[in-house]
């Protein structure tokens, strides 16, 4: 006897099952059990059939149900069979003529079987033909209710695939290349939002070994992906590592981890369920040991395929836990301010179906999400869907990508970097290297994520020039919400931070025993978002003497009221002061040369009690503060443009004593 799985052979079962209602309920004048033929002989091969099925030996049990039809051509049992061991074995056109065949012999034997070869049919991208075969399969009477919406939405489906392949989209996929793909399977991949990280799954098999998951990492240099490496021995062990989400800036990475008989959870680590979220930190050009995510994320079901957001402050992942809408479906959970998960959050039933959800991808944007389903209306397997969240934090409506993106086959595991301009995903298609190979395609422009841009560089301290693993916060000077945070890299100062655009924000850099750093970047009315921002962050220690400018308090033009956007910056600097409780600063004020001498000494003197007024409203000791205006008398730069003139317009605070 061949040996089967514990699945296999439930399949067939069941199988047999289906098979023996079917004779049974075929004719109403027919007493239960009995077969479309009566040739004994037949009937007695037949039985000889099913019974190796039954063992997992399809190979005998085709061969006696063929001959069965040779004793009697008119048996429609043993065509049923023939079609079900050609449906495990994938040869699904060779299924298909056995349905064909069964269902010429008798179309009213069981109207069932139109629904099994529409099913096959939908496989093969035959959408006509499915569509006519499940309308037969409607026409039954006395339908199961979940067999009759099945049906319905498969209809449906056979509607929107028919339109869909009449108005394709832009899609010329092209492979990654042999810096990237091999003779093994390489799939989940995941990019840094600078396009010059690259990481992936990638089974690394061997004769002995049947699935050893392991992580590759890839850089680019001058343009090109540079030959990927094994990320190294900590994150990759002899367990399986899969599903890997890198942070925008590179920094933090996340990944499933599922217990096996074998290799359990892997070297130190420890699980709470079936598969569990894990991450590492990165040190310098390392990784730091990896960390179960805690049971505020998992549980003792299925949490995986995490997609960790730009923001910093929420991760996606797909969990079979109950109280959902399907069987899987798609969870976010939010870092609070303390540093510890909330509770995850089902997404709704705009993303979720009572199908499977999988493959989720959280764009840079926070509000473009795209993810694998079977269960909204499409293509006939999994295809990939879009939905954006609106102004109110609701998502809506999931929207298939469309043809030849989604195909009959199962499509998933689509990942949009952060530009929104390029996508990736796996396929074992024809011209690859072997196995599942890692493809990029340009998305076509209505699929795309809102634009974002990004600032990056190094943060070290001012003077030593040591690196600084400083805390940075992206906060929308509009809303006074904070969008974004994210460390630098505690061995190497390294940070990167995405800036969505169409607003205006004031990026703060802190770090314990020195001055912050503010700065502001004007995004609302931007035309240019191609280019990033690259800049070096130097922290000032916290000594006599040292000056920040506040590059976040406003004025109007030639007045001294502070704007409201001002308030930001204003209570970052009552907290720092709040926390800094004996230190005395001076508040001081400075013009371009623009205008006259002494009207721009008063101006700035003006703008310079204004922020001391905010101070000392907010509960901050007058007697710490001091305010002075230097007009135009100490210019950064030359006044000698409008962009060196505008430099000169500023408010700075001097630490006099700490």
């Amino acid at each position: 006897m061949n040996l089967v799985s514990l699945t296999e052979i439930m399949k067939k079962l069941f199988f047999l099952l289906i098979l023996c209602f079917s004779i049974s309920n075929s004719f109403a004048q027919l007493p239960p059990g009995q077969y479309s033929s009566t040739n004994k002989k037949a009937i007695s091969v037949f039985e000889d059939a099913v019974k190796y099925y039954s063992l997992g030996n399809d190979d005998n049990a085709k061969e006696s149900a063929l001959k069965a039809i040779e004793k009697d051509p008119t048996f429609i049992e043993p065509h049923l069979l023939i079609a079900e061991i050609y449906e495990t074995r994938n040869q699904v056109q060779n299924s298909i003529d056995e349905y064909i065949k069964a269902i010429s012999i008798n179309p009213k034997f069981n109207l069932s079987n139109f629904f099994n070869l529409a099913q096959m049919e939908m496989r093969l991208g035959k959408y006509e033909d499915a569509k006519k075969d499940f309308q037969q399969f409607l026409k039954k009477p006395n339908i199961n209710p979940d067999s009759r919406d099945k049906a319905e939405q498969q209809l449906a489906n056979c509607d929107f695939a028919i339109e869909a392949i009449k108005h394709p989209v832009p899609f010329e996929p092209v492979n990654m290349g042999e810096a990237i793909n091999s003779n093994l399977d390489e799939y989940f991949p995941a990019v840094t939002a600078d396009d010059q990280t690259f990481l992936y799954t990638r089974n690394n098999r061997t004769e002995a070994v049947h699935m050893q998951e392991d992580f590759m990492i890839s850089t680019k240099s001058k343009g090109a992906w540079q030959k990927s490496q094994l990320i190294g021995y900590g994150i990759n062990t002899p367990g399986n590592e899969g599903a890997p989400t890198i942070s925008a800036d590179g920094q933090l990475l996340f990944f499933t981890v599922c217990a096996d008989k074998v290799d359990g959870w892997g070297p130190g680590r420890k699980g709470l369920g079936a598969c569990d979220i894990f991450y590492t930190q990165k040190v310098g050009n390392g990784w730091s040991k990896t960390y179960n995510l805690g049971n505020a994320v998992n549980s003792e079901f299925r949490e995986t395929q995490p997609s960790f957001a730009a923001d910093g402050k929420h991760i996606y992942f797909v969990s079979n836990r109950p109280g959902g809408y399907g069987q899987h479906d798609i969870y976010v959970a939010t870092l609070n301010d303390n540093g510890s998960w909330e509770h995850p959050v089902n997404l709704g039933d705009k993303v979720n179906t009572p199908g499977d959800e999988e493959s989720v991808c959280i764009s840079a944007d926070g509000k473009t999400l795209y993810f694998g389903s079977n269960g909204h209306i499409g293509m006939g397997g999994y295809d990939i869907y879009v939905s954006r969240m609106d102004d109110n934090g609701k998502w809506g409506a999931a929207r298939n990508l469309g043809y030849p993106i989604n195909t009959y086959g199962d499509d998933h595991s689509l990942l949009v970097n952060a530009a929104g301009n390029l996508a990736y995903f796996a396929s074992n298609r024809a011209g690859g290297f072997g196995g599942l190979d890692l493809y990029q395609f340009d998305l076509y422009e209505s699929a795309r994520p809102g634009k974002i841009t990004y600032v990056k560089g190094k943060v070290y301290d001012a003077k030593t020039k040591a690196p600084l693993g400083a805390h940075f916060e992206l906060i929308d000077l509009e809303s006074a919400k904070t969008m974004i945070t994210s460390d630098a890299n505690s061995g190497n100062g390294e940070f990167l931070v995405t800036l969505p655009v169409n607003k205006n924000y004031a990026l703060n850099v802190s770090m314990p025993g020195y001055l912050f750093y503010s700065e502001n970047f004007a995004l609302k009315e931007m035309s240019d978002i191609t280019k990033p921002f690259i800049m070096d962050v130097p922290l000032q220690p916290i000594d006599t003497g040292n000056v920040v400018e506040l590059k976040n308090i406003f004025f109007e033009t030639a007045k001294f009221d502070l704007k409201p956007e001002s308030k930001v910056e204003l209570n970052k600097l009552v907290a720092f002061l709040n926390l800094n409780k004996t230190m005395r600063i001076e508040l001081s004020g400075h013009t371009d040369n623009v205008g006259d001498k002494k009207m721009n000494q008063t101006l700035s003197l003006n703008r310079a009690k204004s922020v001391y007024d905010y101070l000392t409203s907010n509960g901050i000791d007058a007697k710490r503060l001091t305010y002075r205006g230097y007009g135009e008398s100490k210019p950064k730069v030359a006044n000698d443009t409008d962009e060196h003139r505008a430099m000169n317009r500023r408010t700075e605070f001097k630490v006099i004593s700490k």
